[in-house]
């Protein structure tokens, strides 16, 4: 029986090879869509799943409010006081624990100074709490003691040019000075599915390593590194977040802060996060790695199945639209005694055929585009059929799901056809009432989806353009942005360096500071304001005396910092003798420069009444305490960072040795690239020991936005894929329907309607569920894209522009799909249609 099945599923396909080629090209592009969708939606929610005893390991996180602003900031990170704390009061649930703070390191090798990023600095045996596999090593000991080091594969490779590394020494350049380091372990690469990202994992004794910045280590409000534990099996982490306030009370303590007495956890909340969380989870601050959301999986997931249910509206609609060429065999097999039940069985098995037909060809799509979108995605996509995650059950289901979801109406609507109206006089009742209203709407739902898929490309791409363009309060044209003047063995060459570059050929300014074009970094304090309860929290950040000049940052009220005002450098220490350094700041205190947004914070409407005002502050050196500071200027808002986070309210001052960025203004008439390379060879010259690292401000930007652009960019391929598939279901109809119309046309002609009369009346009846869709399409499109555009500080206007022009595309798109055949039509011989009449 189900040969016989399978045979008469195969003639029926060959005898219309159009029907065939249409189903088949539909819904193979539509399983390829998505299985890579899916694939990658897989991929996402798979982070970390791989790390042995995942379940029993999780990360401490921060959660902050401003108590003026009433903004969240949820990082990922946690103090190092909060970690140990945390392991002191939940000992008997937490079996293992360690702290990680990431940074880059100066490693010297042969000679050669070599840049090595993502570097892990533990305080502890890292895979007591973290067991991630070694390729060689004793995880319980590679990392007993400090002084002892592991490296990745890739990164012993690079470093030895093999991975048996065991007992070798790698020499960091630890604060200036060269330290030896002993390799102790050998880790394998970690996939990209991880929220960790490191190349080396070192172990540092903490009492040491933080010795020069003690606060550091006690400082509640401090967060640059990573807390991780491992509970015992069995523990609840419920059970510990529930019991985080309490905590809270019990261990951070009030602050007093110019007589004003707050305390931190005021404005916190901590919580225990599983691994597998972090990168969907709802802290996205202070990231190893770049996380995702769950907004963005769950669109991923809809557009996947959305284009495939396309697909299946096509099969349904042609199996319906054709109904009238297989009436007659469905009447003669009822005459004939087959059941409904039979009918229902070949039908459904004509359609699983055509499915597996097209799960074939998706999977061939799938195996060559796969490379190149997860390149595009920059994640590691594979296609595997069998074993742990294998992908062939899902796929045989998604067979099965999409023969059934496709056949199921076409079986049932064809089944049910009256042998006796069907044979009686010779004619076809196939077309039963309702099928047509029912195409319509398919038809519309389409649409809908390729046009909002549209709108979401067009809004996505001009945001993410907006974002790249948008005045960020400085010039970036021309911009270069040195890295990693903060080393020890550079601070002192800082001021020399940088008058070497200013005199290099091109070169228009060079400014020296701690926050630059798309920095990570982030430092606050607070001021005290007479009569307010709680502080005025404000970023505070170093610069030198031309940094403003530098990044044409323009002065809004007062002054800029004067080399010839002593009161102006807050470099510490300003003299030989730091006890006078101390007695000198907590006299006079020190002048800032401050943006308009903290102008507006520290309540002056207009700039200008700021200058001249003094308050007291806290900088970054706790010994001080709080001292005068005195407003001496106000400048421009500027965006540092990306437009998703809001503007930051700051105070700049001036140090000739806290800045770790060093930003050269290139001339208009000079060469970028030469630049560069002359600002390379000065760093080269005066600093051997340290690798030079600089990019240029456009690059950063791009790179900012990597994530909104690949976005557009899949929007756009998705989008297209809906249109190709709705367009192919058009036409389909578009030529049956036209058959059907064929003594219709004949007739229309033969009474003086021309050719253009007939084409407009094909194009306009396709054209209506596209105008219909458009409403529909319009509605969840503007919901989707507000949402989304509501995460970014400043974002474009959605106004009518890209809904109208998504929805002309289409119809231009629908009426171009039918438009040849049409006229092919309307110029058929009136003659050959009605000569049998």
């Amino acid at each position: 029986m189900w040969r016989n099945y399978m045979t008469v599923g195969i003639r029926a396909l060959t005898k219309n090879r159009t029907y065939a080629f249409i189903n088949i090209a539909g819904l193979a592009i539509g399983l390829a869509a998505c299985l890579m969708l899916l694939l990658y939606v897989r991929y996402e929610t798979d982070y970390d799943n791989w790390i042995p005893h995942a379940e029993d390991t999780y990360q401490f996180q921060t959660y902050y409010r401003d108590p003026q602003t009433d903004e969240r900031n949820d990082l990922q990170m946690s103090s190092y006081v909060s970690g140990e704390r945390l392991k002191a009061d939940f000992r008997g649930e937490i079996e293992a624990s360690v702290y990680v703070q990431a940074s880059s390191a100066t490693v010297t090798r042969n000679g050669e100074a070599l840049q090595v990023d993502n570097v892990g600095y533990v305080n502890g045996p890292f895979f007591d709490t973290i067991a991630l596999p070694l390729a060689a090593g004793d995880p319980r000991s590679a990392l007993a003691n400090p002084g002892s080091m592991v490296l990745t594969e890739t990164e012993a490779n690079r470093l030895f040019g093999r991975t048996d590394v065991i007992g070798q020494q790698v020499t960091i350049v630890v604060r200036g000075r060269p330290v030896d380091h002993r390799v102790t372990g050998v880790l394998r690469d970690l996939p990209r599915n991880s929220h960790m990202r490191f190349s080396m994992l070192v172990r540092v004794d903490p009492t040491a390593w933080y010795a020069e910045m003690q606060q550091f280590m006690t400082a509640w409000g401090w967060q640059g590194g990573w807390n991780y534990v491992r509970l015992r099996p069995g523990t609840d982490p419920a059970t510990i977040n529930s019991r985080l306030p309490a905590w809270e009370e019990r261990n951070i303590p009030d602050q007093n802060f110019g007589g004003q007495v707050t305390n931190p956890g005021d404005f916190s909340d901590y919580a225990l996060v599983n691994v597998r969380d972090v990168h969907l989870g709802r802290a996205q601050s202070g990231s190893w790695t770049p996380g995702n959301d769950t907004s963005t999986i769950w669109t991923f997931t809809i557009i996947a199945f959305l284009i495939l249910g396309m697909a299946c509206v096509n099969f349904t609609n042609l199996a319906t639209a054709r109904a009238s060429q297989r009436a007659r065999e469905v009447a003669l097999r009822k005459v004939l005694g087959a059941s409904r039940r039979q009918l229902v069985t070949q039908f459904l098995a004509e359609s699983v055929l055509i499915a597996c037909i097209a799960m074939l060809l998706a999977l061939a799509m799938v195996e060559l585009l796969l490379p190149a979108f997860s390149g595009f995605l920059e994640a590691d996509l594979n296609m595997t059929y069998f074993g742990s995650g294998g992908m062939l059950l899902p796929i045989l289901g998604l067979t099965l799901l999409v023969g059934a979801a496709g056949g199921l109406y076409p079986a049932f609507y064809l089944s049910r056809f009256q042998p006796a109206q069907i044979l009686k006089a010779n004619k076809s009742s196939s077309e039963a009432s309702g099928s047509g209203l029912l195409r319509n709407v398919l038809v519309v739902a389409q649409f809908a989806v390729s046009i909002g898929l549209i709108i979401c490309t067009a809004v996505v791409w001009a945001q993410t353009s907006y974002a790249r363009s948008a005045d960020p309060g400085y010039s970036r044209d021309g911009l270069l942005q040195i890295e990693g003047i903060s080393r020890r063995q550079v601070i002192p060459l800082q001021a020399a360096m940088q008058r070497e570059i200013a005199r290099l050929p091109g070169v228009a300014g060079v400014g020296r500071t701690t926050i630059g074009v798309a920095t990570q970094n982030s430092t606050n304090t607070g001021i005290v304001i007479p009569g307010q309860e709680l502080p005025v929290g404000i970023g505070i950040y170093s610069v030198d005396h031309d940094f403003f000049r530098t990044m044409n940052i323009r002065l809004v009220a007062g002054r800029s910092f004067d080399r010839n005002r002593p009161m102006d450098d807050a470099t510490l220490p300003v003299l030989d003798d730091p006890a006078a350094t101390r007695a000198q700041i907590a006299r006079g205190g020190v002048n800032i420069v401050i943006n308009e947004l903290a102008a507006r914070r520290l309540g002056f409407a207009n700039p200008a009444d700021a200058v001249g005002r003094s308050f007291r502050a806290a900088l970054a050196e706790e010994e001080f305490g709080l001292v005068p500071v005195h407003i001496i200027g106000v400048v421009q808002d500027s965006r540092f960072r990306s437009i998703r986070e809001p503007i930051e309210p700051i105070m700049f001052r001036v140090s000739e040795t806290d800045p770790s960025y060093m930003l050269v203004r290139i001339a208009p008439d000079a060469d970028p690239a030469a630049v560069r390379g002359a600002v390379e060879a000065v760093w080269k010259r005066m600093v051997s020991d340290a690798p030079f690292a600089a990019d240029f401000s456009e690059d950063i930007i791009l790179e900012l936005y990597k994530a909104e652009a690949s976005r557009a960019k899949v929007f756009a391929g998705f989008a297209m894929l809906a249109i190709v598939i709705a367009c192919l279901g058009l036409f389909g109809l578009a030529a049956f329907t036209a058959e059907r119309r064929t003594k219709e046309i004949g007739i229309r002609k033969v009474l003086g309607a021309r050719i253009r009369d007939i084409v407009g009346l094909l194009a306009w009846q396709f054209s209506k569920p596209v105008i219909i869709a458009m409403p529909f399409a319009w509605a969840a499109a503007w919901w989707a894209m507000k949402s989304w555009l509501d995460t970014f500080d400043t974002r474009i206007d959605l106004g009518p522009v890209p809904f109208v022009a998504a929805g002309l595309l289409a119809l231009a798109i629908a009426i171009g799909t039918i438009a040849s055949h049409a006229f092919k039509v309307a110029r058929a011989n009136p003659i050959l249609a009605l000569r049998y009449e």
